[in-house]
């Protein structure tokens, strides 16, 4: 495993579980000071973090993706105390608030999520975008910062119940490629990871029901993914494996995009 000789900082927004909560602790082991993030008070979230507190510089800026004042004060906090960002790991996001068929969702639940899963994602790019293109200048020496977003299989694939989010992650797709193209002239590379059912506290209530599905071959790798898995893969990129890819979904879903005929 590569280790940063020089200290690089990331930002991980969702960071107190999950994917969120994974990342941040290997990108804490490749030797980034990680800025955390999340909603939950420090009193609570620190139980969540104490492992990455242990391993690395470390910050915790309680944060709301969908509020501008919280997204300024995430970017500028981080500025702050560490004077660079290396890394936007843009993970925030929230499932739909009840299943409820395309046809009958409303207007306050589809704002809901894509305040939170795009314009969040956006707007915490466009801050970030700023102070990387400014490094890129002062230090064009240096190694390029990185832009990662966390999409879904969900931005392909049809769920009826949870149109919202389905659509919020398919806009994911398209940021991405945008982010990628206007940041390609400093050499700022933006990713797309599409994980795919990754057992969290957020797929547990569906567990049982998935458990059969994977054992029937619903991908190819017949196991659930993990937070460990899709933290490999943002690893990777942020430790430049991938300097000649931008604008690119990268699936960690064992399988599941690839179409096939028994």
């Amino acid at each position: 495993m590569r280790v940063l000789e020089k200290k690089k900082v990331a930002i991980i927004t969702g960071a107190t579980r999950g994917i969120g909560n994974a990342i941040a602790n290997r990108l804490a082991d490749d030797g980034f000071a990680v800025v955390a993030c999340g909603t939950m008070p420090w009193e609570r979230a620190e139980g969540h973090l104490k492992d990455v507190m242990e391993k690395t510089d470390f910050l915790y800026v309680r944060t709301d993706v969908s509020k501008q004042e919280d997204r300024e004060n995430l970017i500028s906090s981080t500025i702050k105390k560490f004077g660079r960002i290396d890394a936007l790991i843009n993970n925030a996001g929230v499932g739909s608030a009840k299943q409820e068929n395309i046809l009958d969702v409303s207007e306050e639940s589809l704002d809901r999520v894509m305040d939170i899963n795009l314009k969040g994602y956006l707007f915490t790019a466009q801050l970030a975008a700023k102070q990387m293109i400014k490094q890129v200048q002062e230090n064009p020496e240096e190694d390029r910062p990185v832009i990662v977003n966390m999409s879904s299989i969900s931005a392909y694939t049809l769920s009826l119940m949870r149109g919202e989010y389905c659509m919020s992650k398919a806009a994911i797709t398209m940021l991405t490629k945008l982010l990628a193209f206007a940041l390609a002239d400093y050499e700022i590379n933006v990713y797309e990871i599409r994980p795919g059912n990754i057992l969290s506290d957020m797929t547990l209530p569906v567990k049982e029901k998935f458990d059969k599905y994977i054992a029937d071959g619903l991908h190819p790798l017949r196991r659930w993914g993990t937070g460990e898995d899709v933290a490999k893969a943002v690893s990777a990129i942020c430790l430049g494996y991938l300097p000649y890819t931008t604008g690119s979904a990268i699936d960690v879903d064992g399988g599941f995009h690839m179409k096939w005929i028994d």
